[in-house]
């Protein structure tokens, strides 16, 4: 039987014990605050776009470190488009679905020149970012744009109504939510025993079985904590659901599906994916209009939220993504990284934002401190690569 090293298990678990220590820093500067209900549900619905966009942002950079600088630009240019529409008339589903295709139409532009014509993503995107910030001043005029559709605004996270119904009528708590949690706990600890237990009967190499009950026992009251600070203040934010759809999605598109394994496989070598009979273009292409697809969510989140958009939306959220990403374990060479980092690293980037606003830290500072949290955890993913080779 194989011995894990203490060592081993530090080092695949750094980022969560970094979000662990963070976590309980932040507890005892702020007197608590940062755990209270209503705190715990602001990190969710004022980061929902991170989580979107950084989904995307990781099939970019599974294809070799390559990112998405447009991002930012494109969710602003897509959330103008629907305000505009929904502020002159147009049904608000209409509009979602414009806004859905206009940003995988962005996506599959920007991938054709990358994946077909081999322009550099770092150009191609950068491109992006201007041209597309510029189209969204033209779209709306240079001037904010109020949204008022009720449905819209609840349904993606903006109205007073953004949660879903407690159906079983908690008095002072949201049963729904407390149930809620306590389910999906059950079936995670079910699927994770029933995997385990497929991989072992068809020969494959499996972990320890003390290590996957310590494992999911962690995740599984982690989960239920959440739901349970989320039942004290108004129960399931609307957000959420689409935050957990869209990672539930990517996760199988990256550890379920032929074209998930072709991403991992172009970022560990493309010389050899492509001398193996693979076409490397096709997961460039894919990855960038899911990229498009995942930022036009996020237009209509951030729209959502701010109840409208404004020309100077979408600034910093590229960068918000690519940190998500890189904290999360996403190597900076391409080929590792997994929608389990990507939720560690924009937990932590939440954290880490709205523990420095609850201490009354000036936002520069903030920046400076987010700034040095990306550059460490690149560092530290240079240095595993050095020992590696």
């Amino acid at each position: 039987m194989k011995t894990v090293k203490f060592s081993e298990i530090i080092k695949k678990y750094t980022m969560v014990i970094a979000l662990v220590l963070v976590i309980v820093f932040f507890s005892i500067t702020t007197q608590g605050k940062i755990l209270f209900a209503q705190n715990v549900n602001n990190l969710i619905s004022q980061n929902g776009y991170v989580f979107v966009l950084a989904a995307g942002m990781l099939l970019c950079i599974l294809t070799g470190g390559n990112i998405d600088l447009a991002c930012g630009s494109v969710v602003c240019f897509t959330g103008g488009i629907g305000a505009v529409m929904m502020s002159s008339g147009v049904n608000c589903w209409i509009a979602v679905l414009v806004m859905l295709v206009v940003g995988a139409l962005i996506g599959a532009w920007q991938g054709f020149w990358i994946a077909y014509i081999k322009v550099p993503p770092f150009i191609t995107t950068l491109a992006g970012m201007y041209a597309f910030r510029g189209l969204s001043n033209v779209v709306m005029k240079g001037l904010a744009v109020g949204v008022s559709d009720l449905t819209f605004l609840n349904v993606f996270g903006g109205g007073a109504d953004c949660y879903i119904p407690d159906f079983l009528g908690g008095a002072d708590i949201n049963m729904l939510c407390v149930v809620a949690g306590v389910v999906i706990a059950a079936l995670i600890a079910i699927i994770t025993f029933a995997s385990r237990a497929r991989a072992k009967r068809n020969g494959y190499s499996v972990a320890g079985l003390a290590g996957v009950i310590v494992k999911t026992i962690i995740i599984c009251a982690v989960i239920v904590w959440l739901f349970y600070k989320l039942a004290q203040y108004k129960g399931i934010p609307t957000v959420l659901i689409w935050i957990a759809l869209v990672l539930l999605i990517y996760n199988y598109i990256t550890q379920n599906t032929r074209m998930g394994r072709y991403l991992y496989a172009v970022g560990s070598n493309e010389k050899a994916t492509t001398l193996s009979g693979i076409d490397s273009r096709k997961p460039y292409f894919f990855a960038y209009v899911n990229m498009g697809l995942m930022s036009g969510l996020a237009g209509i989140l951030t729209t959502a939220r701010a109840n409208g958009m404004q020309p100077t939306f979408g600034q910093g959220y590229e960068m918000d993504a690519i940190a998500a990403c890189f904290i999360g374990g996403a190597s900076a060479y391409g080929g590792e990284g997994s929608i389990f980092g990507v939720i560690i690293g924009a937990v932590l980037m939440g954290v880490i934002n709205q523990g420095m606003s609850i201490m009354g830290i000036e936002a520069n500072y903030q920046k400076v401190v987010k700034g040095l949290v990306l550059l460490v955890s690149i560092i530290f993913d240079v240095m595993s690569n050095k020992k590696k080779n």
